[in-house]
């Protein structure tokens, strides 16, 4: 059985003060579900050590939003696996759709980031996902599945067992649109179909959450499903109430 996973990305949000007083209120629901979900956040690089520190001795996992495809050289800015890693780092976010996007990170790019984050003992979350033009058109699953082949092509499908898939449908992340339990439902049902062509092993083991504005009021009813094990989470991880409140939404759902 799959274990749910729980994780808040908070993107370009955070101070000093949000960082500590969200890690105290995290580290309590995280403890006490610790055997049935899995809970983690992935905070803005400059406050891992933050959150390293505040999370320390508990079950909270956390990990970050990014990663380089280096592990070091003259990248100016970037933030290599392995000194994430070196910050008790468990997970890297790659290909989310904001960097997809906004960076122009190809699926190619986005397969090399997933690899860096493997080698370096990270458990990379793949973010797929199509745009609102793509769903309208009848593209949702061309576009996700082409977004994990590059992976697959590139890492192999046993590179799934140490890693998580999120759907985030782009139209949804930001919005206030989130899809319903049934839409969301067959995305996952299909990217679990699409893993069982290369390994039905791999395929019944790997995790894969919903994203796009999941929030404590759609989480139920998502989690409920059969194919999505948890949820990467937006801007609710940033309000400890409504993230508590995911988090016993996926405790009962387990």
């Amino acid at each position: 059985m799959r274990k749910p996973l729980v994780m808040g990305n908070w993107k370009l949000n955070g101070t000093k003060q949000s960082v500590s007083d969200l890690i105290k209120a995290f580290v309590e629901p995280a403890n006490r579900t610790a055997g049935k979900v899995d809970v983690a956040i992935c905070a803005p690089a400059i406050f891992i050590g933050t959150v390293e520190s505040l999370a320390k001795g508990s079950s909270l996992q956390y990990g970050s939003e990014d990663c380089d495809i280096h592990t070091k050289g003259a990248f100016t800015g970037e933030n290599s696996p392995e000194m994430i890693k070196e910050f008790g780092c468990t997970y890297a976010i790659v290909g989310h759709s904001e960097r997809r996007g906004y960076h122009n990170e190809s699926n190619e790019y986005v397969a090399q980031k997933f690899k860096a984050a493997l080698d370096s003992g990270l458990v990379p979350v793949l973010c797929v996902g199509e745009s609102e033009a793509e769903y309208d058109a009848g593209k949702t699953m061309e576009v996700v599945n082409a977004e994990i082949k590059a992976v697959i092509d590139l890492c192999g499908i046993d590179s799934f067992k140490n890693a998580v898939i999120a759907y985030e449908p782009i139209w949804a992340i930001g919005t206030g649109k989130t899809a319903t339990p049934e839409v969301a439902q067959n995305v996952h049902r299909q990217i679990r179909d699409f893993l069982k062509t290369f390994s039905s092993e791999v395929a019944d083991g790997t995790r894969i959450l919903y994203g796009g504005s999941c929030n404590a009021k759609t989480a139920p009813e998502l989690f409920s499903q059969a194919d999505i094990d948890g949820g990467l989470i937006g801007g609710a991880s940033l309000k400890a109430p409504d993230f508590t409140a995911i988090i016993a939404a996926a405790e009962a759902n387990a």
